[in-house]
């Protein structure tokens, strides 16, 4: 893959009927059914009273569990919140109040939480979270532990991260996000930890391969570096590294069918990325990108294509905040089988994509201020529940790391309860 890749043309599905002329948002009738060029839907509550959820999973045994950020998991079950939150989890650092602005201090805490593949075997629940340490105000950190009778037991870190801060409060860029792929390895997203993209943009953390700032890293399920892993036996280089030059990617999914590994990265102001993720590959943070500065406008990069730094497959001019991803693979909406959709924190919305091959061909927003119901919030996360429903977890708008309380929604198909 070199710069000459171009972006195909994107077919914008054009406003279904009941938009105000113009409007690239999805319409809503009177009695809260919500419109899309392929389904109808409504947007139902689960739970509430969540404090700053950041990710889902559910269990074989039908329950759904919540990371919040300041450091619990939760239970929603028979959809009823669970009073207490699940005990024997590692020490975990949640920072709050103080921070300058919404990417500060709050990004800190509990992050993602998966199951092990053989999950109904051996209960192994595994969590990102940020670890105290005595500078950069920690690190991140992977566990796993055995979840049985509502709590985690024998639990053991896996894996750290040596991305250091940038030595201010601001030094959050966390990343953590996690997946496992078809052949049973784990990834996991690590932040640039907000380094300045000014200077000699080469000499950038995520541009350095001696440390973990701006990476993908892929470990075996006990933690293992796999011998294949593209930077083995290469000296001064982590051999978790996957891939680098990355800024924060809040989202990530395997395709269900070919296998092939994506994220979505959060650029600086303008420039949210989607990448398909190839092994050994620089992803270019901060020498290349769409985004410029905040405040300032003022550019960052000197262009948005460069040999041996790969182009993004999509990117959103402004940002939406991607956040949660998923590929649809359910039976409540078939029309979307296959697509990805990602959820918007800054857009406060929910789209889909299509893909042919590698390639983007379609883009449609399914929700926007959650499509005319009351606006409760950014979409943290996106999961594909057993029902084939599409459940959103909704991240509360202040600074604040205890508040204040938001909860899980789910989209249902119109005329479905």
């Amino acid at each position: 893959m070199n710069h000459l890749r171009r972006f195909r043309f994107l077919i914008l599905l054009a406003p279904v009927a009941g938009c105000a002329p113009g409007s690239s948002d999805p319409a809503r009738d009177h009695d809260g059914v919500v419109r899309t060029a392929l389904h109808d839907f409504r947007v139902e509550a689960v739970a509430d009273g969540l404090v700053r959820p950041f990710a889902m999973a559910f269990t074989p045994d039908g329950d759904l569990l919540v990371t919040e950020r300041p450091g619990r998991l939760r239970i929603i079950r028979d959809g009823v919140l669970l009073a207490d939150s699940v005990e024997g989890l590692p020490p975990i650092r949640a920072l709050g109040r103080g921070a300058r602005s919404m990417s500060g201090f709050e990004q800190a805490g509990l992050r993602d939480a998966i199951l092990h593949p053989e999950f109904e075997t051996n209960r192994l629940l595994y969590l990102s979270y940020v670890k105290p340490g005595a500078d950069s105000l920690g690190t991140i950190a992977i566990a796993r532990g055995r979840f049985e009778n509502d709590r985690l037991t024998d639990v053991e870190e896996l894996f750290h991260a040596d991305a250091f801060g940038n030595g201010t409060d601001r030094s959050s860029m966390w990343g953590g996000r996690l997946v496992f792929d078809h052949d049973g390895y784990l990834f996991m997203t690590l932040g640039d930890r907000q380094w300045p993209s000014a200077g000699d943009l080469e000499a950038h953390p995520a541009q350095d391969l001696s440390n973990h700032n701006g990476s993908t890293i892929r470990i075996r399920d006990d933690g293992r570096v796999p011998e294949d892993n593209p930077f083995v036996g290469r000296e001064g280089i982590h051999a978790e590294i996957w891939t680098w030059g990355h800024r924060n990617a809040q989202g990530m999914a395997v395709h269900p069918e070919t296998g092939d590994l994506w994220q979505n990265e959060h650029g600086p102001q303008g420039g949210d990325e989607l990448n398909l993720i190839e092994p050994g590959r620089n992803y270019g943070w901060p020498v290349v990108g769409y985004g410029v500065n905040y405040r300032t406008g003022s550019r960052i990069h000197p262009g948005t294509l460069m040999d041996g730094m790969e182009p993004p497959d999509h990117v959103w001019v402004p940002s939406i905040g991607v956040s949660g991803m998923l590929f649809y693979t359910g039976d409540a909406f078939p029309e979307w089988r296959g697509d990805m959709l990602v959820g918007g924190l800054s857009g406060r919305r929910l789209v889909r994509l299509r893909l042919d091959g590698h390639e983007v061909t379609q883009e449609e927003t399914l929700l926007q201020g959650i499509g005319g119901v009351p606006d409760i919030g950014r979409v943290r996360d996106v999961r594909e529940g057993p029902d084939g429903f599409i459940y959103l977890a909704i991240d509360g708008e202040t600074r604040d790391v205890d508040g204040p309380a938001t909860g899980i929604v789910r989209l249902v198909p119109a005329g479905r309860r």
